[in-house]
């Protein structure tokens, strides 16, 4: 009798039927308020009708056409609406399947234009499971452990993480600075350096917001040694943070931005988006590519999901019911001395779990989130221990669903 792999571990117990907006309906037919949204994916919620529509009709006309084989609207359709949300100078995309695709199309990218071999990535940083992907990765070591050699050519710089340091945002990001620089002069030569690649809100690694200074002493490096700046949105983009890019929040540019999750409510997709005169003029021909990129069904609910991210106000609303949130996490967070921290941007927040002297309580953490499941709100834990509680609802959460959910992480705290 064949099964699932045992190794995939399953955050909650629930078997779904269905979903409807911001809940998941199980089997038996309890309702849950889904605040994981398949990890930052259904953006518009489950199911969102036109979402659906806009699928069911695509999958009428073609489901597949592959795109280095024949052109299809809506993939034409998708590279023009992105247009209207892409940071200016960025024009030009690459479409695949997942973050992971992406992330090692972006490296490719990367290396190609500059003609080096090295990427440096942040501590924390989670880039996808694929080798090259998790070669790039330190959120955790079970996405890297066992299958060693990984990619050669990564090296490892501080992010500034003032909770984990137990400094103030100044303090560690002057320090995680001054420890690139020592890098640059001690690993990785600037002129052996082809990327920095960074998410502006550490994911995996337990929801850790970037600073202004931090994003800004990155784009002053790369411009100075000419190493590309990589900007992985494929968690923060499409609104999450209460901003429509995560590094929208910082004052920060890319050379390269990755995308995926959020971008189709739920339908297979990822890109990386460049400037023309790096994607046309940097890349060598034959180097992107693949069956699946692009796929017609998952473009058509893309551009659904633009459609009612713009339409329905869900990059303002991100903003406002996270600050409801985070307000009502905070609250609740001053009465449990076992969460040390409350962190994050929009619709983007986590809990830390901490014991009196500062060390993570992955017990705990563990604890509620199972008992938060039970009581009928679903959250997902992260961080290198797996002592952070993250929130990440759908962006048309509602504020009544925001105070559902905060007293059921209430009674689940006690």
């Amino acid at each position: 009798m064949t099964q699932l792999s045992p190794r995939l571990k399953q955050a909650t117990p629930v078997v779904v039927d269905h979903g409807e907006g911001v809940y998941l309906f199980d089997t038996a037919g309890r309702r849950f308020l889904d605040f994981t949204a398949g990890i930052g994916v259904t953006s518009t919620g489950h199911c969102h009708p036109r979402v659906v529509e806009a699928a069911q009709a695509q999958v009428a006309k073609l489901i597949h056409g592959q795109y280095t084989t024949v052109m299809h609207q809506p993939l034409l359709a998708l590279t023009e609406r992105l247009g209207e949300v892409l940071p200016a100078g960025i024009d030009t995309l690459f479409f695949a399947n997942s973050g992971s695709e992406a992330v090692e199309a972006s490296i490719r990218l990367a290396r190609m234009a500059t003609g080096r071999p090295n990427i440096i990535v942040f501590s924390g940083g989670f880039h996808g499971r694929t080798v090259a992907a998790a070669s790039l990765t330190t959120s955790g070591t079970k996405v890297r452990a066992g299958f060693a050699p990984l990619m050669a050519g990564v090296s490892v710089a501080p992010f500034p993480h003032a909770y984990h340091y137990g400094w103030d945002e100044d303090t560690a990001t002057k320090f995680a600075l001054r420890e690139l620089d020592f890098l640059l002069a001690t690993q990785s030569a600037p002129d052996d350096t082809a990327a920095f690649l960074v998410e502006p809100v550490l994911g995996e690694g337990g929801y850790v917001p970037a600073s202004t200074a931090f994003l800004a002493g990155l784009r002053e490096r790369a411009d100075r040694y000419g190493i590309q700046l990589i900007l992985d949105e494929v968690q923060t983009g499409f609104g999450r943070t209460g901003r429509f890019w995560g590094h929208d929040h910082f004052d920060s540019r890319a050379d390269i931005l990755v995308m995926a999750k959020g971008i189709a409510s739920g339908f297979p997709l990822s890109a990386i988006a460049a400037p023309a005169a790096l994607m046309m003029k940097k890349s060598w021909p034959g180097s992107q590519g693949g069956t699946y990129g692009g796929n017609a069904v998952a473009c058509a609910a893309a551009v659904a999901t633009l459609d009612v991210i713009q339409s329905e106000g869900l990059v303002e609303n991100s903003a406002v019911q996270g600050q409801r949130l985070v307000a009502g996490l905070r609250a609740t967070a001053a009465d449990h001395k076992e969460i040390g921290d409350v962190r994050g941007l929009g619709l983007m927040l986590a809990c830390e779990f901490t014991t009196a002297d500062g060390s993570p309580d992955t017990a705990t953490a563990t604890r509620v989130h199972a008992a938060a499941a039970a009581n009928g709100l679903l959250l997902l834990t992260c961080g290198p221990f797996g002592n952070v509680v993250r929130m990440i609802p759908p962006l048309i959460v509602t504020p009544a669903q925001i105070d559902e959910a905060l007293a059921l992480w209430t009674t689940s705290l006690t």
